[in-house]
């Protein structure tokens, strides 16, 4: 069995290295081996000093979150945890100073395991950091008690219920870090640690109360856990040490066992087996991807553009006519300026992201890239015609990729004399900052395409997930159903106010309604006449009669709502008068019941066909790409939580069909 933990002797200084990789997570067994090493130096005389320091890239990235969901699961009370705090406070009183030497990251358990020692040094591009509430979690393993202690109650506040990261410098400026290490970080630290005369406990130091008002205004949506970290930190100014590590247990055990935090743990999983796609193996041969290609300047166009360019990969952008460059090149422009005002962005970075970008209306230099998305407008017949061009055109192991985000990507590869070089590349809406693409593989795609553009959403710092081929995909596909309930349900009687909001406090970052006026009524009406229901379904009419009105939505100043002058939806009895049919009361449960359970069933079918491969890949879907809400797992998971044979009987109870994996689930 591979030693988690090991120690040696440095003159008169104790090392101590962690070794669990990748992430030298903060298992049972680093945690035992961490007390067993820190007693055997601090038992050896010639020890002064102990240095903790990570192997491999990182020093802890966390706790090891499988140990929790095994707690989850057996539903076991606090003794089943971790022992965190009975080896941190014997870190924390280990007679002999203790520097613990960062590097990479100390996030959640890390950071807390820093915080037990007496001193911390750190590389200059470390990070620190309590991201727990991202699971559903606070801190539990005495972060928000020693954590305010160290940078102060308003400082702990923001870390402990944002979760976001702070740098080395950011750390040292708060107090959390003692010095940055330039040069070789065991050595500088083996040097600090020569340099301290006693132990400096972090929980003996003081800590005076804070208003975080502040920070509790920057809370949006209905997460529970985020509230709960600062009411823990918040106790760490009028509590005693031992009272206040008491009450975090108490919260993080509540938290622990939330539908919440199950939903964000599911998620937090379901992301990293996406990259699983059972008939690729890891060591699957990969194209080099070193520059690309990119047919059209649209809104669509030009965020892929950016997303390249963001990775240092040079990019051609073109596009047919010169005011559609033009206008694509400010657009990117445009956004590059955005992130230099708003501080996530240097001048001079911004613009070596803009040179990346190479605007031209011909085809020079495309035969020399290694891959070209297509991103022209969403038509099967202009699509087929980009592709016979770019056959042509492409070298011949160039890989050939599709924007589209409804067609048929078989159809599209039977037009070149290379299908098993062309696959679907479905990047959201803003390209440059959504994080999914939809991997769409054809019938012919080969084995090495589809692992090259999962590769490449990985270095675009997106999350890729493989679907099959069919129409909508996954995400779309089962987006219509749901959008077609919310405009049935204003045909029958609700506003599209009363639609959106219930959809919204149920937890969507938009309503249904405001989506198609922001995509466009003119989008959706052009993909219902391409692919038409099927005869006999019932059938919203909002669509067809907005279109009619030239009522566009945003684009137009009216759609489901009208908007002023900056955009601001605004209720309109112009829409009730043309879409209602019938005036009858609609209760904000049914409307939630439809539009969701609508989406399950759709997903449903999309599991029996096989175009998704797992029900956790379709969560990574909406909750990545579609703004369904995290705390509640994605849409499959919900279900599991609401209960299949009650989403059954409501599918029944609402005239529809039931999907097969409904039906198998009510035993029917």
């Amino acid at each position: 069995m591979e030693t988690l933990v090991t120690y040696s002797v440095r003159d008169d200084v104790g090392v101590i290295v962690i070794n669990n990789p990748p992430v030298n997570a903060l298992s049972s067994g680093v945690l035992e081996g961490l007390r067993d090493a820190m007693h055997a130096l601090e038992a050896n005389a010639a020890v002064r000093a102990i240095v903790v320091i990570g192997g491999g890239k990182t020093f802890v990235a966390g706790a090891d979150i499988n140990q929790f969901v095994e707690i989850i699961r057996s539903d076991a009370a606090r003794g089943t945890m971790p022992p965190f705090h009975s080896v941190l406070n014997a870190i924390e009183d280990c007679a002999k100073p203790i520097v613990m030497a960062i590097h990479g990251t100390a996030l959640g358990g890390g950071l807390e395991l820093a915080m037990a020692g007496h001193y911390r040094v750190a590389t200059p591009d470390a990070q620190v950091g309590q991201p727990e509430v991202k699971i559903g979690l606070i801190p539990g393993a005495g972060g928000t008690q020693r954590l305010p202690r160290l940078a102060g109650v308003a400082r702990a506040a923001e870390m402990c219920a944002l979760g976001e990261p702070i740098s080395a410098k950011e750390a040292l400026a708060a107090g959390i870090v003692d010095k940055i290490v330039e040069a070789d970080l065991l050595e500088g630290a083996i040097a600090f640690a020569r340099k301290v005369e006693k132990p400096r406990r972090t929980r003996d130091l003081p800590v005076t109360p804070a208003d975080i008002s502040e920070v509790r205004k920057k809370l949006r949506g209905k997460l529970t856990a985020p509230v709960a970290a600062l009411d823990a930190v918040e106790a760490a100014g009028t509590l005693p040490f031992d009272e206040g590590i008491r009450l975090e247990a108490d919260i993080f055990e509540r938290c622990l066992h939330s539908d919440q935090c199950k939903a964000l743990i599911h998620a937090f999983f379901a992301e990293r087996t996406v990259a699983k796609v059972p008939d690729i193996p890891k060591d699957t041969a990969l194209y080099t991807i070193r520059s690309a290609g990119v047919i059209g300047a649209g809104t669509m166009g030009g965020g892929i553009a950016m997303a390249l360019s963001n990775a240092g990969i040079p990019v051609l952008l073109k596009d047919a006519e010169q005011a559609a460059l033009d206008r694509g090149m400010a657009a990117i422009r445009k956004n590059y300026e955005r992130s230099v005002k708003g501080g996530r962005l240097m001048a001079a970075a911004a613009e070596e992201r803009i040179a990346r970008i190479s605007p031209q209306l011909g085809w020079q230099a495309f035969d020399h890239v290694d891959i070209i998305i297509e991103a022209v407008f969403e038509s099967l017949k202009i699509k087929k015609q980009v592709f016979a061009e770019i056959d042509k055109i492409a070298k011949r192991d160039c890989i050939l990729a599709s924007n589209t985000s409804t067609l048929d990507i078989d159809a599209i590869a039977a037009v070149t004399s290379r299908p098993q070089m062309v696959i679907g590349t479905h990047f959201f809406s803003p390209a440059n900052v959504m994080r999914l693409v939809e991997i769409v593989r054809g019938r012919a795609t080969d084995k090495p395409v589809i692992a090259t553009a999962m590769a490449l959403a990985k270095t675009l710092k997106k999350i890729g997930v493989v679907v099959r081929n069919a129409f909508g995909f996954v995400g779309n596909r089962m987006m219509f159903p749901y959008m077609e309930q919310a405009q049935l349900l204003i045909e029958e009687g609700a506003t599209p106010e009363q639609v959106d909001r219930a959809l919204t406090d149920f937890g969507m970052a938009m309503g249904p309604l405001a989506v198609a006026d922001l995509s466009g009524i003119d989008v959706f009406w052009r993909i219902g006449q391409e692919f038409p229901p099927p005869v006999g379904s019932t059938q919203a009419e909002a669509v067809d009669k907005l279109y009619a009105a030239g009522r566009y939505g945003q684009k137009t100043g009216a759609g489901f709502y009208r908007y002023d002058e900056n955009r601001k939806p605004l209720p309109d009895p112009a829409v009730l008068a043309l879409l209602q049919k019938a005036h009858r009361a609609i209760s904000d449960e049914e409307i939630v019941e439809r539009c969701i359970y609508a989406l399950i069933n759709e997903g449903a079918k999309v599991l029996e066909e096989g175009i998704a491969m797992r029900a956790s890949d379709i969560d990574v879907i909406y909750l990545t790409g579609y703004g369904f809400p995290a705390y509640r797992g994605g849409p499959m998971f919900y279900a599991d939580t609401v209960g299949l044979k009650k989403i059954h009987d409501r599918t029944v109870e609402f005239g529809w069909t039931p999907a097969a994996l409904l039906i198998a689930a009510n035993g029917t």
